[in-house]
């Protein structure tokens, strides 16, 4: 016998109904339990109307017409109409039982358990009856069996208890005696002792097929739903679950208990002593193989099988120094909590005894807060106990596996991969059995969670990086291209995916979800809403992506200034813009430290040299325990750049107009040829090598004239430059008598620093550097005398962006 249950997705509709007919009759048996639920929605539609009626409010009525008029025309498009006449019939006579119970509860205007068992279950009642009939219509050879004959419980009307040994009986008896082949059954419902209708509770479908199942000794259980199997996570919220072929009655019940919905918890219960297999199916993949769930499984190797969750959480402690050494506290408390009918979901205690936390859940709150605080009113009027203390709005995660217990460090692996994406931790729970580590945290955070433990447990070592990329000019652009390009490149080498959920220029801002496809970014932004930081900011925190990055390729002051708020919320930032590495002390310092306590990196290598790696090799310096005694550099390519081409042939307004087209300047060129870029880059080295140094020590010697600084806008700026032309030629014609180049310089040693413009003599480190080049001299207490030399393209938007490419694959590989 084979015993087979399709749930209210699978039969939501005549078109799903008619794929359940095809699989039934596709079963090689010689006999068939099928149990259906009540049809998609239709539970939910009988519990609102008869809330509707106990509140006595006439809209039941409505709710009522809606329930009546789906039967009827299911009825209608899956039997033929020569067919429909006595169907219809006893649906109508089973909907007017139906409507004369609202009306009784519309009355009163009270709903009982037990009335409100008998209205539910014409859910499926109503469904198995027309799905029998369709069946025979089809040339089925199949029987309606209600299962209230069969499954008899005790009075715990909405959750009630089996009396197995009546049951099994009743079961044998009848699937003895039967004759046909396909018995359709009603999941959900049974019947007391007495006759009256009473629910397995929410999910009992399930249940109801796994009672027949271990009654019969079927040779298999299936469980057909809307997914194919039971995955790794939950699909709908990791993208990246997979399927789980086999898994282990234990683990099933662990990850279906957590949340896993697949599968109605109470389940495996009845066959788990017969060792009867499950198999969970896809109704509408049938030939999907599914997930088989048996006796013992060795998991492919596997120590955690799934990740499960379950909301709707409080966590509820009793403290206080009262409890201490005070034996029975702990019996009270569970004791008053069982009278009130309260489940409790995990239990977590401190050994010092001071208190005991345990979730329950949200539903039950208010009665559990009212029944403790009575309880132990004596211990609180004392001082003794502290009231009853409630966290709202949480949710437990759980690792599920049995292979668990074998392996050193999952725990350690669970809280640190949770740690690093800022899901705060409220309470933990494992079981000596080691096949259960769970963590409440709060609901905000299940999605990231999931996520995080998935790639960490189950995705090959791929880490998922999600980007917010805040500036998309010339260097922003160029970085959304390089990482389109080398995005194969990234999951199939470094096991890195990098998705761009955020854009914004001045303008606009964009987000998508499921990253935005680069190949048509410009499109997606054009699209998008009205460009505000400070939105784009609450975007970022709202979706609460692990691994998330803020990429800021702007040079606004007012964007430097938020990124405090993003690495308080474990938001990793990278940058090109040097205003926040470069401003007070006290504000570098604190975002390092930031970076430090809430586990963000913080990078901006691309501050010097663009795509060099200046920063990151003087880093490794000091962290090595060398010691920076001098820096001698040209950091500016874009001043190299104008120097390098600029001679008596050409005038300096032309050359700077030059770099500026070609981006080699900022938007602002007299930020770089004022020096106050090169000051930046100077004092942001000079921190980095330890020291506490601000941008006012810096001496500054610039070579512009008063009146070019002063300009308030590029126009004014560069008609400034022809008038001075004549000076600049002069500096150049000096430099060349005596066989040198001109070069801004920046220099630090024995604390202070200077930039300025310099004649460098041939043979000089300085004096071959061509175009747009930086070349940056360490000279150190390992390399004294020769010093460390890094050299290459220090400006252009190509190099700028794939330094912060760079910065982005190294918070990767953190």
């Amino acid at each position: 016998m084979k015993v087979l249950k399709f749930g209210g997705t699978s039969v939501a509709n005549p078109e799903n109904t008619h794929k359940v007919k095809s699989i039934v009759a596709s079963i090689k048996a010689d006999q068939t339990a099928v149990v259906v639920s009540a049809f998609g929605g239709v539970t939910d539609l009988l519990l609102n109307t008869s809330d509707l009626a106990a509140n006595q409010d006439l809209a039941y009525k409505n709710k009522f017409q809606d329930i009546e008029k789906r039967h009827i025309a299911v009825i209608k498009e899956l039997i033929p109409v020569q067919k429909q006449s006595s169907i219809l019939s006893q649906v109508k006579s089973d909907l007017n039982i139906l409507e004369t119970l609202l009306e009784g509860s519309f009355l009163i205007g009270e709903l009982t358990p037990k009335l409100s068992d008998k209205i539910v279950s014409y859910g499926e009642l109503l469904s198995s009856f027309i799905i029998s009939e369709y069946f025979k219509a089809e040339g089925l050879d199949a029987a309606l069996k209600d299962s209230r004959e069969l499954i008899i419980t005790d009075n715990n009307f909405g959750k009630a208890n089996v009396n197995f040994k009546v049951t099994n009986q009743n079961c044998t008896i009848y699937f003895k005696e039967a004759s046909h082949k396909i018995t359709v059954l009603p999941g959900f419902v049974a019947s007391s002792q007495l006759g009256d209708s009473t629910t397995l509770g929410r999910g009992g479908s399930d249940y109801t097929a796994a009672i027949v199942a271990a009654a019969q000794d079927a040779e298999v259980l299936e469980i057909w739903t809307d997914v194919s199997g039971m995955f790794t996570a939950n699909p709908k919220l990791v993208k990246q679950a997979k399927c789980v072929e086999h898994i282990s009655y234990e683990e099933a019940m662990e990850l279906s208990h957590f949340g896993a919905k697949v599968l109605y918890p109470p389940t495996i219960e009845p066959v788990l002593n017969k060792e009867i297999p499950i198999v969970i199916k896809n109704t509408f993949a049938p030939e999907d193989s599914g997930t088989q769930i048996t006796k013992s499984t060795n998991g492919n190797g596997k120590t955690v099988r799934g990740i499960s969750h379950v909301g709707g959480i409080s966590l509820l402690s009793l403290e206080g120094p009262g409890m201490i050494g005070i034996p029975g506290i702990s019996k009270r408390f569970f004791e008053t909590l069982s009278l009130e009918n309260i489940s409790v979901v995990l239990i977590t205690q401190a050994s010092s005894e001071h208190s005991i936390c345990v979730g329950i859940s949200d539903e039950d709150v208010e009665k559990a807060i009212s029944a403790v605080n009575e309880a132990f009113e004596y211990e609180i009027s004392t001082n003794k106990i502290q009231p009853v203390i409630v966290e709202k709005d949480l949710a437990i995660i759980a690792l599920v596996g049995d292979n668990m217990k074998s392996h050193q460090g999952l725990s350690g692996k669970m809280f640190s991969t949770l740690g690093k994406n800022n899901v705060n931790i409220r309470a933990i729970a494992q079981g000596a059995s080691e096949r259960n580590i769970s963590a409440v945290i709060k609901k905000a955070d299940v999605k990231k969670a999931l996520n995080s433990l998935h790639e960490r447990f189950f995705e090959e070592n791929i880490k998922q990086l999600n980007l917010f990329v805040m500036g998309v000019g010339n260097v922003g652009s160029r970085f959304l291209a390089q990482i389109q390009q080398q995005n194969k490149y990234l999951r199939e080498e470094l096991k890195l995916n990098i998705r761009v959920i955020g854009i914004a220029n001045s303008r606009t801002m964009a987000f998508d979800e499921d990253g935005i496809a680069l190949e048509n970014w410009q499109k997606a932004l054009s699209n998008g809403q009205k460009a505000d930081k400070q939105a784009f900011f609450n975007t970022i925190k709202e979706f609460n992506y692990r691994n998330s990055v803020f990429v800021d390729n702007t040079a606004s002051g007012e964007v430097a200034q938020s990124y405090p708020d993003y690495l308080k919320n474990s938001i990793s930032v990278v940058t090109c813009n040097k205003i926040a590495c470069s401003s007070d002390y006290d504000y570098y310092k604190d975002l390092k430290q930031l970076a430090k306590k809430y586990g963000a990196p913080f990078l901006f290598e691309t501050n010097v040299g663009a795509g060099l790696p200046i920063i990151d090799t003087l880093k490794h310096l000091i962290a090595s325990g060398d010691k920076v005694n001098k820096i001698q550099a040209v950091l500016s390519g874009s001043l190299n750049f104008v120097f390098n081409n600029f001679d008596d042939s050409v005038t300096f307004h032309d050359v700077v107009k030059q770099a500026q087209e070609e981006g080699y300047t900022e938007p602002d060129p007299t930020i770089d040829l004022s020096g106050i870029d090169v000051m930046r880059k100077i004092l942001i080295l000079a921190r980095e090598s330890g020291n506490a140094l601000d941008i006012d020590h810096i001496e500054n010697e610039s070579f512009l004239p008063k009146e070019s600084l002063e300009t308030a806008s590029n126009e004014a700026f560069f008609e400034s430059l022809k008038k001075y032309e004549s000076d600049f030629q002069k500096m150049y014609k000096e430099a060349t008598d005596t066989n040198s180049k001109l070069k801004y310089v920046a220099q630090f040693e024995d604390g202070k620093a200077k930039v300025g413009l310099q004649q460098i003599p041939k043979g000089h480190d300085f004096y071959n550097l061509e175009g747009s080049d930086n070349i940056v001299l360490f000279f150190t207490e390992r390399y004294p005398s020769q010093p460390l030399i890094i050299k290459g393209a220090g400006a252009g938007a190509e190099v700028t962006a794939s330094g912060i490419f760079a910065d982005i694959i190294r918070i990767g590989n953190f």
